[in-house]
């Protein structure tokens, strides 16, 4: 069981890992492609934060997000690896933010190509955060082993 648990735990983080390395090796100067993508993404997400919520987002730089990113997944991903709880909450926070950023479906008519693409993309990382919020549920449900003292024998003559 602890073996199964183990292999569960890295073929999971195992995607937020190596998209973590590849990220980081085509980081650059700029943040690499990922820096392109997520740039006119965040200004739309950003938009409509302040015109929805009206909530002013400070300027952030596109390269900043993406090794937050980077290191989130990675350090996350590290330390679920291990059952930390720390790393799946790391997983979840980059989930978060990146979700709705990212997976922008709702930004495109629903006769568009890129709208089932971003709706499958959505669906499936939400299938993962909801993988993360199950294995804290359940990390949380156990309590934790104590060890039982052992009682000394009492002697008999």
């Amino acid at each position: 069981m602890a073996f199964t648990s183990f292999l569960g735990r890295v073929l999971f983080a195992s995607v937020f890992i190596l998209s973590a390395y590849q990220e980081f090796n085509e980081f650059g100067v700029d943040g690499g492609p990922a820096a392109k993508a997520l740039k006119p993404k965040f200004g739309v997400f950003t938009s409509h934060v302040q015109s929805h919520a009206s909530i002013q987002v400070p300027e952030i730089e596109i390269k900043h997000l993406v090794s937050a990113a980077i290191f989130l997944k990675g350090i996350g991903g590290i330390l679920f690896i291990i059952g930390s709880s720390l790393g799946a909450y790391l997983l979840i926070i980059h989930q978060l933010i990146a979700i709705p950023i990212l997976y922008d479906f709702y930004n495109y008519d629903s006769e568009e190509k890129e709208f089932n693409q971003l709706f499958i993309k959505f669906t499936q990382n939400m299938a993962l955060y909801g993988a993360l919020l199950f294995f804290i549920g359940m990390k949380n449900s156990f309590p934790r082993r104590q060890h039982k003292k052992k009682v000394p024998k009492t002697k008999t003559v």
